[in-house]
């Protein structure tokens, strides 16, 4: 999967279990990203304006996150996936039904889908830290943050 010998004072083997665990938190990020705009544009009833505007901060923020981390993976010298097929043999994130749900039931699966990206970064932190890649520590905190706060946003709006 590595495109060119990276330098950076990381060791190749350690370089490419990161690089693996970063494909699953960025097919997670994106999995999510969609999950996310799909409930923006179908989000119905009392609290559709701000539902609707929470998800588009949301999914906006989550599109500039695959970014970051794919240009991570790069960085480490390795490709990042960027296909659906792809995406899909790496997410934990379950896609939104076919027939959009409630509001709240859309609010607490993307609740859920916070908390699984934070349970994926966290997955990958130890081999991170052990590796010596503070770049990639500090991107996972940052992810784990977000999304840590995002689900606690959200499951606080279901009352």
């Amino acid at each position: 999967m590595s495109d060119t010998e990276s330098n950076i004072g990381i060791a190749a083997e350690g370089r490419a279990k990161i690089a693996d665990g970063l494909a699953h938190v960025l097919a997670d990020t994106y999995s999510l990203y969609l999950k996310t705009h799909n409930f923006h544009w179908n989000v119905t009833g009392p609290m559709f304006n701000s539902l609707h505007a929470m998800f588009m901060t949301q999914y906006n923020e989550l599109w500039l996150a695959t970014d970051e981390i794919a240009e991570r993976i790069r960085a480490l010298g390795h490709f990042a996936p960027g296909g659906y097929s792809a995406f899909a043999k790496l997410t934990s994130i379950k896609e939104a039904p076919e027939q959009p749900p409630e509001a709240m039931e859309m609010v607490k699966q993307l609740a859920e889908g916070n908390e699984a990206v934070a349970r994926t970064a966290r997955k990958i932190f130890s081999t991170v830290e052990d590796a010596g890649d503070e770049v990639s520590v500090d991107l996972l905190v940052g992810r784990m943050q977000y999304h840590e706060k995002t689900a606690w946003m959200l499951r606080s709006t279901l009352g």
